[in-house]
Protein backbone atom coordinates (compact mmCIF):
# COMPACT_ATOMS: atom_id res chain seq x y z
CA UNK A 1 0.00 0.00 0.00
CA UNK A 2 1.52 3.54 -0.90
CA UNK A 3 1.74 5.81 2.14
CA UNK A 4 -0.19 8.66 1.86
CA UNK A 5 -0.94 9.23 5.82
CA UNK A 6 2.27 8.62 7.61
CA UNK A 7 5.25 9.76 5.36
CA UNK A 8 9.01 8.33 5.34
CA UNK A 9 8.49 5.73 7.21
CA UNK A 10 10.32 1.86 7.09
CA UNK A 11 8.48 -0.72 5.16
CA UNK A 12 4.76 -1.70 6.48
CA UNK A 13 5.55 -3.90 9.39
CA UNK A 14 2.81 -6.40 11.47
CA UNK A 15 3.93 -6.72 14.97
CA UNK A 16 2.00 -3.51 16.73
CA UNK A 17 -0.82 -4.62 15.20
CA UNK A 18 -0.35 -8.33 16.33
CA UNK A 19 0.60 -6.84 19.97
CA UNK A 20 -2.90 -5.04 19.77
CA UNK A 21 -5.26 -7.36 18.25
CA UNK A 22 -3.74 -11.05 19.80
CA UNK A 23 -5.21 -10.28 23.64
CA UNK A 24 -8.53 -8.86 22.32
CA UNK A 25 -8.32 -12.13 19.78
CA UNK A 26 -7.66 -14.23 23.24
CA UNK A 27 -10.39 -12.18 25.13
CA UNK A 28 -13.13 -13.03 22.73
CA UNK A 29 -11.87 -16.90 22.56
CA UNK A 30 -12.27 -16.92 26.32
CA UNK A 31 -15.59 -16.80 26.40
CA UNK A 32 -16.34 -20.00 24.65
CA UNK A 33 -14.17 -21.43 27.64
CA UNK A 34 -16.42 -22.41 30.33
CA UNK A 35 -16.52 -20.41 33.57
CA UNK A 36 -16.12 -23.15 35.73
CA UNK A 37 -12.68 -24.51 34.07
CA UNK A 38 -10.96 -21.65 36.31
CA UNK A 39 -7.49 -23.41 35.80
CA UNK A 40 -7.86 -23.66 32.11
CA UNK A 41 -8.85 -19.72 31.85
CA UNK A 42 -5.88 -18.45 33.92
CA UNK A 43 -3.23 -21.11 31.92
CA UNK A 44 -5.11 -19.34 28.62
CA UNK A 45 -4.53 -16.20 29.67
CA UNK A 46 -1.11 -17.12 30.78
CA UNK A 47 -0.39 -18.24 27.00
CA UNK A 48 -1.85 -14.98 25.48
CA UNK A 49 0.07 -12.64 27.32
CA UNK A 50 3.31 -14.89 26.85
CA UNK A 51 3.17 -15.03 23.62
CA UNK A 52 2.20 -10.90 22.97
CA UNK A 53 5.38 -10.39 25.03
CA UNK A 54 7.66 -12.67 22.35
CA UNK A 55 5.55 -10.70 19.63
CA UNK A 56 6.83 -7.15 20.72
CA UNK A 57 10.72 -8.32 21.48
CA UNK A 58 11.56 -7.45 17.25
CA UNK A 59 10.55 -3.89 19.06
CA UNK A 60 13.63 -4.02 21.04
CA UNK A 61 15.88 -6.20 18.93
CA UNK A 62 15.46 -4.27 15.50
CA UNK A 63 14.77 -0.82 16.99
CA UNK A 64 16.96 1.49 14.66
CA UNK A 65 18.29 3.86 17.42
CA UNK A 66 20.02 6.31 15.12
CA UNK A 67 16.54 7.05 13.43
CA UNK A 68 14.30 9.63 15.21
CA UNK A 69 11.08 8.82 12.35
CA UNK A 70 8.52 6.44 13.11
CA UNK A 71 9.22 2.45 12.89
CA UNK A 72 7.55 -0.97 12.71
CA UNK A 73 4.39 1.07 10.88
CA UNK A 74 1.42 -0.35 9.84
CA UNK A 75 -1.35 1.83 7.72
CA UNK A 76 -4.86 1.35 6.41
CA UNK A 77 -7.69 3.55 5.03
CA UNK A 78 -10.31 3.39 7.59
CA UNK A 79 -13.44 6.05 7.01
CA UNK A 80 -11.67 7.25 4.11
CA UNK A 81 -14.27 10.01 3.91
CA UNK A 82 -13.71 11.81 7.37
CA UNK A 83 -9.62 10.89 6.61
CA UNK A 84 -9.60 8.78 9.68
CA UNK A 85 -6.65 6.02 8.71
CA UNK A 86 -5.67 2.98 10.94
CA UNK A 87 -1.89 3.80 11.34
CA UNK A 88 0.67 2.56 14.18
CA UNK A 89 3.90 3.21 14.82
CA UNK A 90 6.77 3.64 17.62
CA UNK A 91 9.56 6.39 18.22
CA UNK A 92 12.36 6.27 20.40
CA UNK A 93 9.89 7.62 23.24
CA UNK A 94 6.77 5.12 22.72
CA UNK A 95 9.05 1.86 22.16
CA UNK A 96 9.89 1.25 25.85
CA UNK A 97 5.93 1.71 26.89
CA UNK A 98 4.67 -0.61 24.66
CA UNK A 99 7.39 -3.38 25.77
CA UNK A 100 6.45 -2.42 29.30
CA UNK A 101 2.83 -2.86 28.71
CA UNK A 102 3.48 -6.32 26.88
CA UNK A 103 5.36 -7.58 30.28
CA UNK A 104 2.92 -5.93 32.63
CA UNK A 105 0.50 -8.06 31.81
CA UNK A 106 2.14 -10.99 32.37
CA UNK A 107 2.61 -10.13 35.58
CA UNK A 108 -0.81 -9.30 36.31
CA UNK A 109 -2.02 -12.44 35.60
CA UNK A 110 0.45 -14.07 37.84
CA UNK A 111 -0.45 -12.62 40.36
CA UNK A 112 -3.74 -12.97 40.34
CA UNK A 113 -3.51 -16.77 40.08
CA UNK A 114 -4.45 -17.52 43.53
CA UNK A 115 -5.84 -13.88 44.88
CA UNK A 116 -8.71 -14.10 42.43
CA UNK A 117 -11.55 -16.75 43.04
CA UNK A 118 -15.02 -15.02 41.49
CA UNK A 119 -15.36 -14.13 38.21
CA UNK A 120 -12.42 -15.79 37.20
CA UNK A 121 -13.39 -15.92 32.83
CA UNK A 122 -14.13 -11.85 33.18
CA UNK A 123 -11.35 -10.62 35.54
CA UNK A 124 -8.87 -12.06 32.82
CA UNK A 125 -10.92 -11.22 30.04
CA UNK A 126 -10.93 -7.28 31.58
CA UNK A 127 -7.11 -7.46 31.62
CA UNK A 128 -6.52 -9.12 28.18
CA UNK A 129 -8.31 -6.32 27.04
CA UNK A 130 -6.57 -3.53 28.73
CA UNK A 131 -3.16 -4.78 27.53
CA UNK A 132 -4.62 -4.53 23.96
CA UNK A 133 -5.69 -0.60 24.58
CA UNK A 134 -2.53 -0.04 26.42
CA UNK A 135 -0.10 -1.31 23.81
CA UNK A 136 -3.04 0.83 21.00
CA UNK A 137 -2.03 3.95 23.15
CA UNK A 138 1.33 4.02 22.55
CA UNK A 139 1.32 3.29 18.75
CA UNK A 140 -1.85 4.90 17.85
CA UNK A 141 -0.35 7.79 14.75
CA UNK A 142 -3.57 8.77 14.38
CA UNK A 143 -5.67 11.40 17.15
CA UNK A 144 -9.12 9.59 16.02
CA UNK A 145 -7.42 6.12 16.68
CA UNK A 146 -5.52 7.42 19.70
CA UNK A 147 -8.64 8.72 21.02
CA UNK A 148 -10.45 5.45 20.70
CA UNK A 149 -7.37 3.36 22.83
CA UNK A 150 -7.67 5.68 25.14
CA UNK A 151 -10.95 5.36 26.27
CA UNK A 152 -11.40 1.97 25.68
CA UNK A 153 -8.54 1.86 28.66
CA UNK A 154 -11.42 3.25 30.79
CA UNK A 155 -14.06 0.49 30.47
CA UNK A 156 -11.86 -2.32 31.82
CA UNK A 157 -10.42 -0.55 34.40
CA UNK A 158 -13.33 0.90 35.95
CA UNK A 159 -14.52 -2.55 36.04
CA UNK A 160 -11.53 -4.41 37.32
CA UNK A 161 -11.98 -1.47 40.42
CA UNK A 162 -15.58 -1.54 40.79
CA UNK A 163 -16.23 -5.35 40.53
CA UNK A 164 -12.85 -6.91 42.09
CA UNK A 165 -11.59 -4.47 44.53
CA UNK A 166 -11.77 -3.23 47.97
CA UNK A 167 -14.79 -2.47 50.50
CA UNK A 168 -15.01 1.01 49.11
CA UNK A 169 -14.51 -0.44 45.36
CA UNK A 170 -17.79 1.08 43.53
CA UNK A 171 -16.87 4.67 45.11
CA UNK A 172 -12.96 5.08 43.98
CA UNK A 173 -14.23 3.11 40.71
CA UNK A 174 -16.92 6.29 39.60
CA UNK A 175 -14.31 8.77 40.97
CA UNK A 176 -12.17 7.49 38.57
CA UNK A 177 -14.00 7.33 35.67
CA UNK A 178 -15.34 10.71 36.60
CA UNK A 179 -12.40 12.21 36.45
CA UNK A 180 -10.76 11.07 33.64
CA UNK A 181 -14.28 11.05 31.56
CA UNK A 182 -13.93 15.13 32.53
CA UNK A 183 -10.61 15.13 31.10
CA UNK A 184 -11.23 12.67 27.75
CA UNK A 185 -14.26 14.62 26.73
CA UNK A 186 -12.38 17.89 26.58
CA UNK A 187 -9.52 16.29 24.59
CA UNK A 188 -11.88 15.19 22.32
CA UNK A 189 -13.43 19.10 21.97
CA UNK A 190 -9.55 19.87 21.15
CA UNK A 191 -9.39 16.95 18.93
CA UNK A 192 -12.36 18.09 16.78
CA UNK A 193 -11.09 21.55 15.96
CA UNK A 194 -7.54 20.27 15.12
CA UNK A 195 -9.45 18.45 12.55
CA UNK A 196 -11.52 21.33 11.25
CA UNK A 197 -8.13 23.54 11.19
CA UNK A 198 -6.26 21.31 9.28
CA UNK A 199 -8.50 18.62 7.85
CA UNK A 200 -6.44 15.79 9.32
CA UNK A 201 -6.25 13.83 12.14
CA UNK A 202 -2.26 12.16 11.13
CA UNK A 203 -0.37 12.85 14.30
CA UNK A 204 3.00 12.80 12.81
CA UNK A 205 1.90 15.93 10.06
CA UNK A 206 0.08 17.24 12.54
CA UNK A 207 3.65 17.45 14.59
CA UNK A 208 5.05 19.26 11.60
CA UNK A 209 2.46 21.75 11.42
CA UNK A 210 2.54 25.02 12.85
CA UNK A 211 -0.70 26.27 14.27
CA UNK A 212 -1.37 29.85 15.32
CA UNK A 213 -0.07 30.73 18.80
CA UNK A 214 -3.44 31.65 20.09
CA UNK A 215 -5.26 28.31 18.93
CA UNK A 216 -1.91 26.18 20.04
CA UNK A 217 -2.70 27.94 24.25
CA UNK A 218 -6.60 26.75 23.39
CA UNK A 219 -5.57 23.34 22.91
CA UNK A 220 -2.97 22.93 24.70
CA UNK A 221 -5.15 23.49 28.09
CA UNK A 222 -7.71 21.25 26.59
CA UNK A 223 -5.08 18.34 26.39
CA UNK A 224 -3.89 19.21 29.66
CA UNK A 225 -7.03 18.54 31.14
CA UNK A 226 -7.09 14.82 29.96
CA UNK A 227 -3.35 14.14 30.34
CA UNK A 228 -2.59 15.85 34.06
CA UNK A 229 -5.80 14.10 35.44
CA UNK A 230 -3.86 11.14 33.74
CA UNK A 231 -0.54 11.64 35.57
CA UNK A 232 -2.15 12.51 38.03
CA UNK A 233 -0.76 16.13 38.66
CA UNK A 234 -1.47 18.45 41.37
CA UNK A 235 -3.98 19.28 41.97
CA UNK A 236 -6.22 16.94 40.30
CA UNK A 237 -4.47 13.77 41.69
CA UNK A 238 -7.06 13.08 44.31
CA UNK A 239 -8.56 9.92 42.56
CA UNK A 240 -5.29 8.34 42.35
CA UNK A 241 -5.17 7.27 46.37
CA UNK A 242 -8.63 5.75 46.50
CA UNK A 243 -8.36 4.12 42.73
CA UNK A 244 -5.18 2.30 43.85
CA UNK A 245 -6.08 1.70 47.65
CA UNK A 246 -9.63 -0.15 46.21
CA UNK A 247 -8.03 -1.59 43.31
CA UNK A 248 -7.22 -5.54 43.24
CA UNK A 249 -3.25 -5.96 43.04
CA UNK A 250 -3.24 -6.35 39.25
CA UNK A 251 -5.81 -2.79 38.94
CA UNK A 252 -2.76 -0.87 41.04
CA UNK A 253 -0.10 -2.68 38.71
CA UNK A 254 -1.43 -1.34 35.51
CA UNK A 255 -2.48 2.00 37.09
CA UNK A 256 1.11 2.46 38.05
CA UNK A 257 3.14 0.90 35.86
CA UNK A 258 1.18 2.21 32.55
CA UNK A 259 -2.10 4.00 33.19
CA UNK A 260 -0.41 6.94 34.57
CA UNK A 261 2.51 6.92 32.41
CA UNK A 262 -0.12 7.65 29.67
CA UNK A 263 -0.93 11.55 30.83
CA UNK A 264 2.81 12.27 30.73
CA UNK A 265 2.97 10.32 27.32
CA UNK A 266 0.66 12.54 25.87
CA UNK A 267 2.84 15.34 26.98
CA UNK A 268 5.30 14.40 25.06
CA UNK A 269 3.40 12.96 21.65
CA UNK A 270 0.76 15.84 21.54
CA UNK A 271 1.57 19.06 23.74
CA UNK A 272 5.09 18.95 22.91
CA UNK A 273 5.39 18.71 19.06
CA UNK A 274 2.22 20.35 18.13
CA UNK A 275 2.01 23.38 20.60
CA UNK A 276 5.51 24.06 20.54
CA UNK A 277 4.85 28.04 21.34
CA UNK A 278 1.79 27.37 24.28
CA UNK A 279 3.96 24.64 25.59
CA UNK A 280 6.92 26.83 26.25
CA UNK A 281 5.13 29.55 27.27
CA UNK A 282 3.01 27.32 30.07
CA UNK A 283 6.41 25.68 31.33
CA UNK A 284 7.00 27.74 34.02
CA UNK A 285 3.61 27.03 35.34
CA UNK A 286 3.81 23.16 34.57
CA UNK A 287 6.85 23.22 36.32
CA UNK A 288 5.89 24.78 39.54
CA UNK A 289 3.08 22.06 39.56
CA UNK A 290 5.51 19.65 39.28
CA UNK A 291 7.22 20.64 42.09
CA UNK A 292 4.14 20.73 44.42
CA UNK A 293 3.20 17.52 43.31
CA UNK A 294 7.08 16.62 44.62
CA UNK A 295 6.66 17.66 47.93
CA UNK A 296 3.30 17.76 48.50
CA UNK A 297 3.12 13.99 47.56
CA UNK A 298 5.95 13.29 49.62
CA UNK A 299 4.78 14.92 52.57
CA UNK A 300 1.44 13.38 52.37
CA UNK A 301 3.31 10.04 52.46
CA UNK A 302 4.35 10.45 55.93
CA UNK A 303 1.14 10.63 57.72
CA UNK A 304 0.01 7.43 55.50
CA UNK A 305 -1.51 4.08 57.87
CA UNK A 306 -2.08 1.92 54.26
CA UNK A 307 0.43 0.41 52.40
CA UNK A 308 -1.10 1.01 48.86
CA UNK A 309 -2.26 4.84 50.18
CA UNK A 310 1.40 5.55 51.20
CA UNK A 311 2.73 4.09 47.41
CA UNK A 312 0.04 5.65 45.81
CA UNK A 313 0.86 9.28 47.18
CA UNK A 314 4.57 8.47 46.35
CA UNK A 315 3.41 8.01 42.47
CA UNK A 316 2.15 11.34 43.20
CA UNK A 317 5.86 12.55 44.35
CA UNK A 318 7.32 10.43 41.58
CA UNK A 319 5.27 11.77 38.70
CA UNK A 320 5.74 15.31 39.58
CA UNK A 321 9.74 14.30 38.64
CA UNK A 322 8.46 13.24 35.75
CA UNK A 323 6.69 16.76 34.59
CA UNK A 324 9.39 18.18 35.56
CA UNK A 325 11.86 16.65 33.24
CA UNK A 326 9.17 16.92 30.04
CA UNK A 327 9.05 20.96 31.03
CA UNK A 328 12.55 21.59 31.66
CA UNK A 329 12.64 21.09 27.89
CA UNK A 330 16.29 20.26 27.52
CA UNK A 331 18.06 16.96 26.98
CA UNK A 332 19.22 16.06 30.58
CA UNK A 333 15.25 16.69 31.93
CA UNK A 334 13.57 15.54 28.86
CA UNK A 335 15.31 11.77 28.93
CA UNK A 336 15.22 11.64 32.33
CA UNK A 337 11.55 12.15 32.56
CA UNK A 338 10.79 9.40 30.28
CA UNK A 339 13.09 7.26 31.80
CA UNK A 340 11.62 7.95 34.99
CA UNK A 341 8.37 6.71 33.57
CA UNK A 342 9.77 3.50 32.51
CA UNK A 343 11.13 3.50 36.35
CA UNK A 344 8.36 4.60 38.26
CA UNK A 345 7.06 1.81 36.22
CA UNK A 346 8.94 -1.05 37.42
CA UNK A 347 9.72 0.02 41.09
CA UNK A 348 5.75 1.22 42.28
CA UNK A 349 4.29 -1.87 40.23
CA UNK A 350 7.08 -4.18 42.01
CA UNK A 351 5.81 -2.21 45.34
CA UNK A 352 1.93 -3.28 44.66
CA UNK A 353 3.02 -6.71 43.91
CA UNK A 354 4.52 -7.28 46.75
CA UNK A 355 2.33 -5.65 48.91
CA UNK A 356 -0.41 -7.63 47.25
CA UNK A 357 1.37 -10.71 48.43
CA UNK A 358 1.22 -10.04 51.53
CA UNK A 359 -1.89 -8.71 51.90
CA UNK A 360 -3.46 -12.51 50.30
CA UNK A 361 -1.81 -13.76 53.44
CA UNK A 362 -2.36 -11.34 56.33
CA UNK A 363 -5.83 -10.02 54.90
CA UNK A 364 -4.54 -6.10 55.94
CA UNK A 365 -2.90 -3.25 54.63
CA UNK A 366 -2.48 -1.27 58.14
CA UNK A 367 0.62 -0.34 58.40
CA UNK A 368 0.23 -0.76 61.81
CA UNK A 369 -0.55 -4.91 61.64
CA UNK A 370 2.99 -5.10 60.39
CA UNK A 371 6.53 -5.65 62.25
CA UNK A 372 8.92 -7.70 62.01
CA UNK A 373 8.47 -9.20 58.83
CA UNK A 374 11.57 -9.44 57.67
CA UNK A 375 11.87 -12.94 60.31
CA UNK A 376 8.69 -14.13 58.94
CA UNK A 377 9.12 -13.46 55.33
CA UNK A 378 13.16 -12.80 54.64
CA UNK A 379 12.74 -14.15 51.13
CA UNK A 380 10.24 -11.02 50.84
CA UNK A 381 11.92 -8.80 52.88
CA UNK A 382 15.26 -8.85 50.42
CA UNK A 383 13.09 -8.40 47.53
CA UNK A 384 11.67 -5.18 48.89
CA UNK A 385 14.31 -4.17 50.06
CA UNK A 386 15.54 -3.87 46.87
CA UNK A 387 12.84 -1.94 46.02
CA UNK A 388 12.96 0.19 48.27
CA UNK A 389 16.25 1.57 47.41
CA UNK A 390 15.61 1.78 44.11
CA UNK A 391 12.51 3.96 44.99
CA UNK A 392 14.75 6.66 47.11
CA UNK A 393 17.41 6.30 44.15
CA UNK A 394 20.19 4.47 45.47
CA UNK A 395 23.37 4.57 42.58
CA UNK A 396 23.34 1.24 40.69
CA UNK A 397 19.65 1.20 40.92
CA UNK A 398 17.38 2.49 38.13
CA UNK A 399 15.63 5.23 40.26
CA UNK A 400 18.99 6.80 40.97
CA UNK A 401 19.49 7.07 37.27
CA UNK A 402 16.01 8.89 36.24
CA UNK A 403 16.05 10.89 39.26
CA UNK A 404 19.71 12.46 38.58
CA UNK A 405 19.02 13.62 35.08
CA UNK A 406 15.81 15.11 36.15
CA UNK A 407 17.57 16.99 38.61
CA UNK A 408 19.93 18.20 36.23
CA UNK A 409 17.72 19.52 33.65
CA UNK A 410 16.00 21.17 36.43
CA UNK A 411 19.08 22.83 37.09
CA UNK A 412 19.62 23.76 33.86
CA UNK A 413 16.17 24.88 33.54
CA UNK A 414 15.81 26.37 36.68
CA UNK A 415 18.48 26.38 39.73
CA UNK A 416 15.21 26.90 42.26
CA UNK A 417 13.47 24.22 40.77
CA UNK A 418 16.51 21.99 40.76
CA UNK A 419 16.86 22.24 44.36
CA UNK A 420 13.36 22.13 45.69
CA UNK A 421 13.28 18.44 43.07
CA UNK A 422 16.01 17.60 45.10
CA UNK A 423 14.58 17.84 48.71
CA UNK A 424 11.66 16.11 47.24
CA UNK A 425 14.38 13.11 46.92
CA UNK A 426 14.98 13.14 50.67
CA UNK A 427 11.44 13.28 51.73
CA UNK A 428 11.72 10.17 50.13
CA UNK A 429 14.08 8.41 51.55
CA UNK A 430 12.41 9.54 54.71
CA UNK A 431 8.89 7.95 54.20
CA UNK A 432 10.66 5.02 52.40
CA UNK A 433 13.06 3.98 55.21
CA UNK A 434 10.53 4.79 57.54
CA UNK A 435 7.95 2.32 55.97
CA UNK A 436 10.53 -0.32 55.90
CA UNK A 437 11.78 -0.22 59.25
CA UNK A 438 8.18 0.03 60.76
CA UNK A 439 7.25 -2.94 58.63
CA UNK A 440 9.97 -5.35 58.68
CA UNK A 441 12.43 -4.43 61.83
CA UNK A 442 10.07 -3.87 64.87
CA UNK A 443 9.14 -6.49 67.02
CA UNK A 444 6.95 -9.27 65.14
CA UNK A 445 3.37 -8.37 65.21
CA UNK A 446 1.11 -11.43 66.25
CA UNK A 447 -1.41 -10.52 63.92
CA UNK A 448 1.87 -11.83 61.05
CA UNK A 449 3.64 -13.79 62.90
CA UNK A 450 2.26 -17.54 61.16
CA UNK A 451 2.51 -15.98 57.37
CA UNK A 452 4.18 -18.45 55.06
CA UNK A 453 7.23 -16.91 52.74
CA UNK A 454 6.43 -16.05 49.11
CA UNK A 455 6.22 -19.08 46.66
CA UNK A 456 7.89 -20.03 43.20
CA UNK A 457 5.36 -18.58 41.17
CA UNK A 458 5.08 -15.07 43.01
CA UNK A 459 9.34 -15.33 42.78
CA UNK A 460 8.78 -15.57 39.37
CA UNK A 461 6.69 -13.06 38.67
CA UNK A 462 8.81 -10.19 40.74
CA UNK A 463 12.26 -11.23 38.91
CA UNK A 464 11.68 -9.83 35.96
CA UNK A 465 11.33 -6.55 38.06
CA UNK A 466 14.11 -7.08 39.58
CA UNK A 467 16.28 -7.41 36.54
CA UNK A 468 15.09 -4.01 35.70
CA UNK A 469 16.22 -2.21 38.26
CA UNK A 470 19.93 -3.30 38.14
CA UNK A 471 20.16 -3.30 34.06
CA UNK A 472 18.98 0.28 33.84
CA UNK A 473 20.85 0.74 37.25
CA UNK A 474 23.86 -0.57 35.79
CA UNK A 475 23.80 0.52 31.71
CA UNK A 476 21.51 2.86 31.54
CA UNK A 477 22.37 3.73 27.57
CA UNK A 478 20.91 0.02 26.89
CA UNK A 479 17.86 2.23 27.50
CA UNK A 480 18.34 5.75 26.94
CA UNK A 481 19.80 5.20 23.46
CA UNK A 482 16.60 4.04 22.13
CA UNK A 483 14.89 8.03 23.21
CA UNK A 484 18.32 9.60 22.21
CA UNK A 485 17.63 10.56 18.46
CA UNK A 486 13.83 11.23 18.95
CA UNK A 487 14.40 13.69 21.76
CA UNK A 488 16.63 15.54 20.28
CA UNK A 489 13.87 16.07 17.23
CA UNK A 490 11.47 17.36 19.44
CA UNK A 491 14.01 19.97 20.88
CA UNK A 492 14.67 21.04 17.52
CA UNK A 493 11.22 21.85 17.27
CA UNK A 494 10.69 23.61 20.63
CA UNK A 495 13.99 25.48 19.62
CA UNK A 496 11.82 28.11 17.33
CA UNK A 497 11.07 29.57 20.19
CA UNK A 498 12.86 32.34 23.02
CA UNK A 499 14.52 29.86 25.54
CA UNK A 500 16.47 32.90 27.13
CA UNK A 501 12.96 34.37 27.96
CA UNK A 502 11.58 31.19 29.47
CA UNK A 503 14.69 30.87 31.85
CA UNK A 504 13.68 33.69 32.75
CA UNK A 505 9.98 33.43 33.28
CA UNK A 506 10.46 30.42 34.81
CA UNK A 507 12.75 31.76 37.93
CA UNK A 508 10.18 34.31 38.24
CA UNK A 509 7.17 32.16 38.87
CA UNK A 510 9.34 29.92 41.00
CA UNK A 511 10.68 32.38 43.50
Amino acid sequence: MNSTVCPAFFEQSYVLTTAIVLPVLAALAMLLINRERASLIKWFALAATIANFIAVIPLFTNFDKTSARMQFVAEYQWIEAWHINYCVGVDGISVLFVLLSALVAILCVLVSWTSVKDKVKEYYIAILLIEGAMIGVFSALDMFLFYMFWEAMLIPMYLLIGMWGGPNRIYAAVKFFLYTLVGSVLMLLGVIVIYLVTGTFDMVRLMNTQLPANLQMLLFWAFFAAFAVKVPMFPVHTWLPDAHTEAPTAGSVILAAILIKMGAYGFLRFSLPMFPDASQTVAPVMIVLSVIAIIYGGIICLSQKDLKRLIAYSSVSHMGFVTLGIFSLNTQGMEGGILQMINHGVITGALFLLVGMVYERSHTRQIADYGGLANVMPVFSAFFMVFTFASVGLPGTNGFVGEFLIILGGFTANKMAGILAATGVIIGAVYMLWLYQKVFYTEVNEKIAGLGDISLREVITIVPLLILVFWIGVYPNAFTGFMDATVASLLGRLKGGDMNALNTLIHGVVK
